[in-house]
Formats: structure tokens, sequence, C-alpha cells
């Protein structure tokens, strides 16, 4: 009897496929949101895409290195909002809804603090800001009338990302689907406007796109203000509680764990740039072939991220409720899950390709460049799929925020980086061969991902 109850527990130690509904319950009601709300949020930024290609081809190249501003304030607010799930989430697991709120209110200062300052240097300096993604004066000129706009939205994107991260944290996602609807019509509807002039309004170009964004990023933060105000019942964040007296265990906690985090994003996020600054000096065509196809691909890859954000929470709040077999178990039914997400992905790249090109007005050379890039993205997609969310929704959520910040930086700085610049500036190679070399390493972190994930060694509770 006693051998049988052992037998039993072994069994359900080794099962890949959980078999509690709590579990898919719980990571369907949180990834559906995100996937819908991803979608919509890509789905605004490949129809402000197409509007700007209509301008031409420096328009698009102009708007592509003025958006690695914005790519770089996205990791800093994604690494933030990391930190913040990564500590509150566990709070949240273990019944703490007022330490959970206090990690709230630490990432919201550092994040509005970080964006202001951003703000203030690109309105002041955007040919300086611009200068380190591009040598190409003509597509400089172009950035520039968009990035001025743009640069005082950075505030408003960080309190409204902030706030949605928190609520993610306590398994409220619906309010972020509301937000991305609005965006939707408010963004989409003011670049028809805007750009091309209609109804009365002048046609304003490159800079009615930047007013448009600016607009729907300011009515995205009053929605989630006024949510958090009004309706949330959780965490009921108030403004007193961001100029309340800090909890100096909690901070020292919020930099020791979330640091790596926030440092691992930031880096991942200038990497990117490093690796766009390359692009930007194989010329316009290869710059915008590259806008083309990462927008085709951040629609494909909202899963992959989705499903990665979900899975730390689900992790985060299991560990934290020190329900650590539980926690391995639903590690094994969430790689399977990752796994079949990336065929699925590549699927969509494949079949995708040419149809998604023939939406933009541009040159021959520029098309075949696209379809080159697509092709690269089609096989290291497989990778990525795993990996990422592994990474990011499993080990770091589950307490290992420093290891995911040294494999990130080994293979950007060491491989990436490296490979790019000998293949690009050296060896000379063609725009896809460079390409390439700035992906390769989307196929050899998948087997330390295995490794590490498996080895469950990164189940930590970091609650107080």
């Amino acid at each position: 009897m006693q051998r049988s109850a052992r037998l039993q527990a072994c069994e359900k130690g080794m099962r890949l496929l959980t078999r509690e509904r709590y579990f898919y319950v719980t990571l369907l009601s949180l990834a559906v949101p995100m996937i819908l709300q991803s979608m919509i949020s890509v789905g605004v930024g490949v129809a402000d895409n197409i509007m700007v290609g209509s301008l031409g081809e420096l328009a698009i190249s102009g708007v592509a290195m003025a958006n690695q501003v914005q790519n770089i304030m996205q990791m800093l607010v994604t690494g933030v909002s990391a930190a913040i799930v990564l500590l509150a989430s566990q709070y949240w697991g273990r019944g703490d809804a007022v330490m959970a709120k206090k990690v709230v209110s630490i990432g919201l200062r550092i994040c509005l603090s970080i964006g202001l300052a951003v703000s203030v240097f690109v309105f002041a300096a955007p040919q300086l800001a611009l200068r380190a993604f591009t040598n190409n004066w003509d597509v400089i000129a172009e950035g520039v009338k968009y990035l001025r706009i743009m640069a005082i939205s950075y505030v408003f994107f960080c309190l409204a990302n902030i706030l949605i991260a928190s609520m993610r944290c306590v398994e409220t996602v619906r309010i972020s689907l509301v937000i991305a609807l609005s965006t939707l019509l408010i963004d989409v509807g003011l670049n028809y406007i805007l750009i091309f002039g209609h109804f009365g309004f002048p046609s304003l170009g490159l800079q009615g796109a930047a007013l448009a964004t600016l607009i729907s990023r300011i009515v995205e933060a009053c929605i989630i203000v006024l949510y958090v105000r009004l309706k949330d019942e959780k965490l009921r964040i108030r403004i007193r509680d961001l100029t309340a007296k800090l909890d100096g265990d909690l901070l020292s906690d919020f930099l020791r764990y979330g640091m790596p985090v926030m440092i691992g994003d930031l880096l991942w996020g200038i990497g990117g740039v490093a690796q766009a600054s390359v692009i930007g000096r194989l010329g316009s065509s290869a710059i915008a072939a590259c806008s083309i196809t990462l927008t085709l691909f951040s629609f494909v890859t909202v899963f992959v991220y989705s499903l990665g954000g979900a899975s730390g929470v689900v992790i985060g709040k299991t560990v934290g409720a020190n329900e650590f077999e539980k926690a391995k178990e639903y590690t094994r039914t969430l790689q399977l899950i990752f796994i079949c997400t990336g065929i699925f992905g590549s699927t969509c790249l494949f079949f995708l390709r040419d149809f998604f090109i023939s939406l933009y007005q541009i040159p021959a050379e520029t098309t075949q460049l696209a379809r080159s890039f697509i092709g690269v993205l089609c096989v290291t997609i497989l990778g990525t799929s795993y990996h990422a969310p592994c990474f990011t929704g499993i080990i770091r959520a589950g307490g290992d925020t420093r290891f995911v910040l040294k494999i990130d930086l080994f293979f950007v700085w060491a491989v990436v980086m490296p490979l790019s610049c000998l293949a690009a500036f050296i060896l000379r190679l063609p725009p896809a061969a460079v390409f390439f070399c700035l992906k390769c390493d989307q196929l050899m972190k998948p087997p330390i991902a295995f490794w590490k994930t498996n080895s469950f060694s990164w189940m930590k509770n970091l609650t107080r």
C-alpha cells in the first residue's frame, strides 16, 4: 500500500502534462487577454508602418531609426515591470497585497524618473540620439520630425505600462485589452487623419504620425489611472503611495533581485539597438526591409511573449506559496506549450511573408531583402519560442534573476555583436548573412535553457 502511494507520487512528479484544471484556467485567463492586447498593439504598429510607408522608403527608415529610442524605453519599462512581477506576484501568491503594492510603488518611482530623463534628453537633442543608429543624414532628417514629438510620450508610456504590469501581478488583465482597443481606434484613426490631411486637417506626414501616437498614449495613461483609482479593489494604489516613505528592506530586495532583471533587459535592449545600428549602416533598403521584417515578427511572436508573461505570474505565485513540487509539474507542461508555439509561429511567418510584404510600396531590392530576412526568422523563431519564455517566464520569475543576465550579456556582446560586425564591416557579406549573424544566438540558447529549466535550481521564495 505504501509502495503504491510512493509510485503514484513518483508518477505525478514525472508527469509531462499537469492534469490540474486550475493551471490551464489560470494560464489561459492571463495569456488570452495579453495575446489579444499584444496583437492589437502590434496591429497598430503595422497600420502605422504601412501608412508611413506610403510616404516613401526614407520615411520608413527615419521612423525605424527613431523607434530605436522607443525600443530602449521599452526595454527599460520591461525590465522594471519584470522586477515588479518577480516580487509582487510572489507576495500575491502568499496573500500579502500590502507588500505587493509597496513593490509596485518602488517600480513606479524608478520608471517615471527614467522616462522623464529620457524625454528631456531626446527632446533637446534628437539629432544626437539618432546619430547613434545611423550615419545617413537624409534618414536622420526624417527621423527628427518624428522623434521630437515622440519624446513627449515617454512619461505617459512608462506610467501606463507599469500600472498595467501591476494589475497583471494580481491576475487582473482585462483592462489591458480595453486600453489596447482604445489605442487601436485612436492611433489608427488619427494617423489616417493627420498623416494624409483628411476631414479638413492639414497633411502633417511623419509629424502627424508622431502626434497621433502621443495622443493615444495620453489617453491610455488616463484610462489605466482612472481604473486603478476607481475600479481596482486588489492593490488600491493611490498617489500617497508614491510619496510615502520607502520600506528600506523592501527597496533593498527590489534592487537586489530586480536590478539584474532591469539591467539585463536594458542591456538586451542596448544590444538590440547596437544590432539596429549595424543594419543602419547597410543602406536605406536594408533599414526599410528590417523594419518590415521585425513588424511581422512582432505580430507573430505575441503568442511567445504573452505566454512568457503569463507563465511568470503563474510560476511566481506558485513559488511564493512554497508549492515547489507543483511548480516543477507546471514547468514541464509549459515547456511543451512553448515548443508547440514555436512551430506555430514558424509556420505563420512562412505563409504570411509574401502577403505582408505586398502591403508596402517598396522597390524590388527592398522586397527581396525583406523576404530573406523573414526566411531567417522562420528558423530562429523555433529557438526564440522556447528559450525566451523559459528564461524570462520561468527561471527569472521563479527567483533566479542573475543567470538570465549572464546569459544575455555573454551572447549579445561576446557572440552576436562580434560576428555581426565581422560579417558587415570586414568580410562585407550580403545583408541577409549579416542579419543571420544578428539572430544566431536564438539557436544557441535553447540547450542552455533546457538544462537550467529542468535543473529546478532557480526556485527561490524571495518574499519576507
